[in-house]
């Protein structure tokens, strides 16, 4: 009877050859291409004598790569992951990256292991640019998606971050929800459940699912310390009284009028419109 262990997320198969067994090693390809991966990373498959011995057969084990000593250093993409990332685990020239040797589907590794380099800290806590900062009709201030990519790519760099996947989603009639942890220079940052509400026929999925993974970045900035501000109250009421005001607003869809929010310096977005004052 053979036995084959697994580890992480690849996976080896056992085939017999006399009364012994070797492993069929599908990562050999990706240990050449990938150095740096320690003897420790491979799966070793443990066999058992059966009851009748299979017949001898003259074929070698495969070549397979020894280990390689010294450190290691950094992947520039971690073929161990159950999904694609959208970052890398280095980040050129923004300090020494993690290589990431669990599934990041569900690692922790390097969580709170020491701070970011300090030209990195000065780009994630700089102070809120207020003409970044948008309202939305119900008074909740945000910064636009795009803008927090653009901060993350100037602290570590393209390819020196990025989020995956911890789960499916959750899909309900109306909305979709799944959760993400960002990745940042191999290391584990955070994780949240991003959300996003849809209407209309499953072509909208799509779409509800970008949003979704858009808002659980959102989320997971927060403990970067991007746009803080925006959690605190102080300043939310200061920038609310300095930038905003309220105004009465027509819904061109069904003609109904609401007090709403908006922006002293910019009109409402569709569909309201703002009442032409009387």
């Amino acid at each position: 009877m053979f036995t084959v262990k697994t580890l992480r997320s690849v996976r080896f198969a056992v085939r017999p050859s006399g009364a012994q067994a070797y492993a069929i090693d599908p990562m050999t390809a990706a240990a050449t291409r990938f150095p740096q991966f320690s003897a420790s990373t491979y799966v070793t498959a443990a066999a058992t004598p059966a009851s009748t011995p299979a017949p001898s057969s003259t074929r070698a084990p495969p070549p397979t790569t020894p280990p390689q000593s010294g450190p290691k250093k950094p992947a520039t993409s971690n073929p161990l992951t159950s999904e694609a990332v959208s970052g890398s685990n280095l980040g050129e020239g923004k300090g020494e990256g993690f290589y990431l040797e669990d599934d990041a589907a569900t690692s922790f590794e390097g969580i709170s292991a020491q701070p970011f380099p300090k030209e990195a800290l000065d780009i994630l806590n700089a102070p809120i640019n207020p003409d970044d900062v948008e309202i939305k009709p119900d008074g909740m201030l945000y910064l636009p998606e795009i803008k927090y990519r653009r901060i993350l790519n100037r602290a570590f760099g393209p390819g020196g971050w990025g989020v995956v996947p911890r789960g499916p989603h959750m899909i309900t009639n109306r909305n979709v929800s799944r959760e993400y942890a960002l990745f940042c220079l191999g290391r584990f940052v955070s994780q949240a459940r991003g959300e996003q509400d849809y209407f209309g026929s499953e072509d909208s999925l799509p779409t509800a699912t970008e949003g979704c993974k858009s808002n659980a970045l959102m989320r997971c900035c927060k403990d970067l310390g991007i746009a803080w501000e925006l959690w605190d109250p102080v300043f939310i009421r200061s920038f609310k009284k300095e930038h905003c005001a309220q105004v009465w607003a027509v819904n061109v869809g069904n003609q109904g009028r609401k007090l709403v929010w908006k922006r002293k310096d910019r009109e409402l977005d569709y569909p309201f419109k703002e009442e032409a004052r009387k």
